[in-house]
């Protein structure tokens, strides 16, 4: 039988060995003279071509009786132009051998399209052609309202659980437009207008307000000379691009609530508040996630799920987010127990946090699970596209692809520990019980 300690020092040798072969992700990036920022990885390993257009716009951006919109977008935008027919957007790709999609977040909205690399100009056509005159009509407008509705009913209200990001923001947020999440409100998108459609579409559907980056198999001056071809005569923008200034104040009292949805099991929902992605406390905090629920040897899961089976599955994670966040905890019950039964053994595995400092051994095991996600994160071209647009739109430095690792290898069992005594206070959550309609008395 292999012994345990070889065995873990085989996977951390692996790991550190794989980080160290995807390094140093070499890439050329300038900005167009109508603001749109070019990042350009070059990499022959596979004949794949990645493009990525992420545009600095989300559900944070809108105004609050018109929620949804960017979501919105990320499904109109596959309507088509005056030169690509409706349903044109997938065909062409689909039978040019690639795939594409698109997702939208609080604070972004991505596009992304993967094809064999003799494709590229192909792709960078018909993501200029959307980025320039957009088809905005009656037809395709109502076609995805009817879309985005059907969406939340499968993904939001008929999902069981399928609320508690929805619940959760807004429970927590009172001021910030974090209250409300992306994929915004029946009522909104119905009584939206053309022109109020149309006018998001020209606030922020700008290459000043955008990041495109290419990364895969192809030359990079010929690739710069089709990035001027496409996208350098898209005008700029003529008026600034709206930013939330909102702040949210301080939470001085935890907030309790419970939600009564179409489910089976109860379950728990704590969170946080917690700095925004970048700072050197979400590191820390991003860390303590890991300890308290990374895999089947994490902390709540061997309590709650194997040892003490009050919970089917537990899980915490910190949302990225581009202002300050939240540090979430969630849990469903087993049979015959309780959220209570839940939220008191979570409490007790926080206060330990708090107490007594994590071993040598969760250290290195937390930290291999870190680098293993972030090699993960950047090992196809699509996802280094992603990650480089992140970092250059989010943290304004595209170099942070080959060195924030190292942020979370500087985190220390000491900073774990004033994390969790700082913001893993009962003033600072919010906590509902998720349970049974049929409980409703």
């Amino acid at each position: 039988m292999v012994n345990k300690r070889f065995f873990s020092f085989l996977l951390a040798l692996f790991a550190w060995s794989a980080l160290a072969a995807q390094v140093n992700i070499k890439f050329v990036e300038y900005t167009l003279p109508n603001g749109l920022h070019v990042i350009l990885h070059e990499d022959h390993s596979s004949p794949i071509v990645a493009q990525v257009v992420v545009y600095h716009v989300g559900s944070k951006n809108e105004n609050p009786d018109r929620t949804g919109f960017a979501h919105f977008f990320e499904h109109l935008m596959f309507e088509g132009s005056p030169n690509i027919p409706r349903g044109g957007f997938f065909k062409m790709v689909q039978n040019a051998g690639g795939e594409l999609n698109a997702f939208t977040s609080f604070d972004k909205t991505v596009y992304f399209i993967t094809a064999p690399s003799n494709q590229l100009e192909l792709a960078m056509w018909m993501e200029s052609e959307r980025m320039m005159h957009l088809k905005v009509d009656s037809i395709g407008i109502e076609t995805q309202r009817r879309v985005v509705k059907e969406e939340r009913r499968q993904s939001l209200d008929n999902r069981p659980y399928g609320s508690i990001i929805e619940q959760t923001f807004s429970h927590s947020y009172k001021v910030h437009p974090y209250r409300w999440v992306p994929i915004g409100s029946f009522q909104y998108i119905d009584r939206a207008t053309y022109d109020e459609f149309y006018q998001f579409y020209k606030s922020f559907y700008l290459p000043n307000n955008a990041c495109l980056v290419i990364a895969g198999d192809f030359d990079v001056e010929k690739t710069k000379a089709l990035v001027d071809k496409y996208y350098g005569e898209i005008p700029k923008g003529t008026k600034e691009v709206f930013r939330p200034t909102a702040v949210e104040p301080p939470q001085l009292s935890e907030v309790r609530d419970t939600v009564y949805d179409n489910i089976q099991l109860p379950a728990v929902v704590e969170a946080y508040h917690m700095p925004a992605q970048g700072t050197k406390e979400y590191y820390a905090l991003s860390m303590l996630t890991t300890l308290l629920s990374g895999g089947e040897s994490s902390r709540l899961t061997k309590r709650l799920v194997d040892n003490e089976k009050i919970a089917l599955g537990v899980q915490s994670f910190p949302f990225d987010l581009e202002d300050p966040s939240l540090f979430l905890l969630f849990g469903v019950a087993n049979f015959g127990k309780s959220p209570k039964d839940i939220e008191t053994s979570i409490e007790e595995e926080i206060q330990k946090v708090k107490d007594t400092l994590i071993t040598d051994n969760e250290l290195t095991k937390i930290r291999n699970e870190e680098e293993t996600s972030f090699i993960e994160k950047n090992s196809t071209e699509q996802g280094k596209a992603i990650e480089l647009a992140n970092y250059h739109i989010f943290f304004g430095d595209t170099n942070l692809i080959n060195s924030e690792i190292d942020k979370f290898m500087a985190v220390t069992k000491e900073d774990l520990q004033r994390v969790a005594k700082q913001y893993l206070t009962e003033k600072n959550r919010t906590i509902l019980y998720y349970l049974p309609k049929t409980k409703v008395q």
